[in-house]
């Protein structure tokens, strides 16, 4: 079962809630989509369930089409935020770390060419592996300037930073709080850089934030 942990692997005294996500927050990403830049940050939530840790072999589903990496900042709130100012946002985060936000992508096409909603492409049993966090004492460098890569099999499929997202992390967590409450133990995440692409059994990964690095693997 998941629990929060730092990097080093000690446990976080925070529930494990839900993760609010964005979609469509790097520029490269969403022309790779063929999508176009919306006005609004796309918000949409996985529950609990599809959370797991990262540094165990990740399970996927086999039967729905091709399964997508997309890797991300991810953010550990540490208060309460309800229509949060930014002052407030960056005095109740508690760390960061890095996430795979994985997709049905199949699904996810024939969903949004029927304009229907995201959630089983994007929510089921384990879309979420987190990695532990980093402290925001801790955190070397700048959030808003760091890097994210993601290497399979020994070949750089994603390498971004997050300088590069369209809606930064303290207006866009302030945003969410507009709608949903946001609670200590809930996680955010920022959106993914271009290269996303599907995961096969056996692939073996590395996950890199900032030059720290976890390796996994797909059962």
């Amino acid at each position: 079962m998941y629990q929060h942990r730092n990097w080093q692997g000690a446990l976080l005294d925070y529930p494990i809630s839900k993760v609010v996500c964005v979609g469509s927050n790097y520029a490269k990403h969403i022309k790779e989509m063929g999508s176009a830049t919306p006005a609004e940050p796309v918000v949409f939530i996985k529950p609990e369930t599809a959370v797991c840790d990262l540094r165990q072999p990740l399970s996927i589903p086999a039967n729905f089409g091709e399964v997508h990496h997309e890797v991300e900042l991810a953010v550990l709130i540490g208060a309460t935020l309800k229509q949060a100012t930014e002052e407030h946002v960056a005095k109740a985060i508690a760390g960061y770390g890095v996430a795979l936000d994985l997709t049905l992508r199949d699904l996810q096409a024939g969903f949004k060419k029927a304009g229907q909603p995201w959630e089983r492409a994007k929510s089921f049993d384990n879309a979420c592996p987190l990695s532990g966090f980093i402290p925001v004492a801790e955190f070397s460098g700048d959030p808003q300037d760091t890097e994210l890569k993601l290497v399979i099999n020994g070949e750089v499929r994603q390498q971004g930073s997050t300088a590069d997202m369209i809606h930064k992390i303290l207006p866009l967590i302030a945003y969410m709080s507009q709608y949903f409450t946001l609670r200590a133990g809930d996680v955010i995440l920022t959106g993914t850089p271009e290269g996303v692409g599907p995961l096969r059994s056996g692939d073996k990964l590395e996950v890199s934030l900032a030059g720290h690095g976890i390796t996994t693997r797909v059962l």
